[in-house]
Formats: C-alpha cells, sequence, structure tokens
C-alpha cells in the first residue's frame, strides 16, 4: 500500500472536498493546518495545499517541510506566494499584460496532471477567463515550466526537484481541484493530480 496522501485543511473536521478521487491504494486524509508539524515527515507521500491557508503559519513550520521533502515527499501549492517556506523561493508576481490576452493559459500535455486537457477549459470556467492565474511564483533554477499565461512568459506551474530529495508542484492561482466536477476537460486534473503524487509518475505518453 502506498503512504497516504495529505490535504492541509484551513479548517478542523473537514476532509478535502474531492477525497473520493483519490486511488483506493492511496487515500487522502485531512491535516488542519494547526496539526501539520505533528504529523511524521516520512507517514505521507504528498502534502497538498490550497490557496486559503494561513501562509505565515506554513512558512513557520519551514524545518517540517524539509524533513518532509528529505523523506522524498511532493509538496504540491496553491495560491499567491506571500510568506516563502524555501530559501529559493520568492514571492508572487502579478501578470504584466492585462486583458484577455494574458489570461490566456497554454498548456504542456505531456506533463502526467495535464495530459488530455484542453486550454480552453482552464482558460474559461463559466465563460470567463482569469480563475486558473493571473501571475507566477517565481520557479528557482532548474525547475521545469509546465504551463504558461501571458504568451508564455508568466511559468503559472513548474515542478521541481529539490536538491537533497522531494519535489515541489507550483500552481500560482486558485486550488487545482476546483474543477473536479466541471464538466470538461478540465476535470481531469484532480485525479491526474492524485495519481502523480500517488505513483511518482513519469511523463505522459501522447
Amino acid at each position: 500500500m502506498s503512504r497516504p496522501l495529505a490535504y492541509l485543511s484551513p479548517r478542523r473536521d473537514r476532509d478535502a472536498p474531492f477525497a473520493d478521487l483519490a486511488p483506493p491504494d492511496a487515500p487522502l486524509q485531512a491535516v488542519h493546518e494547526a496539526d501539520l508539524t505533528a504529523q511524521p515527515p516520512e507517514s505521507i507521500a504528498a502534502l497538498l495545499v490550497p490557496m486559503h491557508i494561513d501562509q505565515r503559519r506554513f512558512a513557520a513550520a519551514g524545518s517540517w517541510i524539509a524533513a518532509f521533502l528529505a523523506a522524498g515527499g511532493t509538496l504540491v501549492f496553491n495560491g499567491l506566494l506571500a510568506y516563502p517556506y524555501h530559501d529559493m523561493l520568492r514571492p508572487f508576481e502579478p501578470l504584466a499584460e492585462p486583458g484577455l490576452a494574458g489570461l490566456h493559459v497554454s498548456v504542456d500535455p505531456s506533463h502526467p496532471v495535464w495530459h488530455g486537457v484542453d486550454a480552453q477549459d482552464l482558460t474559461f470556467r463559466c465563460g470567463v477567463a482569469g480563475f486558473y492565474g493571473r501571475g507566477c511564483n517565481p520557479p528557482p533554477a532548474g525547475a521545469r515550466v509546465i504551463n504558461t499565461i501571458g504568451h508564455g512568459r508568466c511559468p503559472v506551474d513548474w515542478e521541481w526537484h529539490v536538491p537533497g530529495g522531494g519535489r515541489m508542484l507550483m500552481h500560482a492561482g486558485n486550488d487545482l481541484w476546483m474543477y473536479a466536477r466541471d464538466e470538461t476537460s478540465a476535470a481531469r486534473v484532480t485525479s491526474q493530480l492524485l495519481r502523480w503524487c500517488a505513483y511518482r509518475l513519469a511523463e505522459a505518453a501522447i
């Protein structure tokens, strides 16, 4: 059995709203943000961090995060980074290009999380653009840029294999799992993200 996945919840007694999409041998459990450092860092395979956590509290758990990554963990961070939790990270930078053209998402479908996802289904949600992202959390040296906005100049999604172990997937926008119940190809993102976290999938064959 794979190690469980963890959803960092900003509210107590609340499961992740997409827990039913996790692989059966890698269940998704909710951990309240105040209880994170009480978890053995090596006990979970991945930590999924939503946009509306207390970032100051999360950054204060830097030593736990470092131990989690050193144990080979996967950290998925959503939102506009204000308090970097690793010394190679920098705060969010807003998109410089105004207007609809700047909000268009360019997708790299070779990444397992976004395999089979139509860029239009991320660019527009319910006919409105801008839900996916409006800037970037600048990637560190060596990170792989996956998806961009603003004519390809703004890395809204990137993956980084952290020196010393572990990996990060950074999304500078609303939670990736907000699409989980959509009736478009964007719904694939949540289940594919959970499989990528559980099984450390390589690039998709396309």
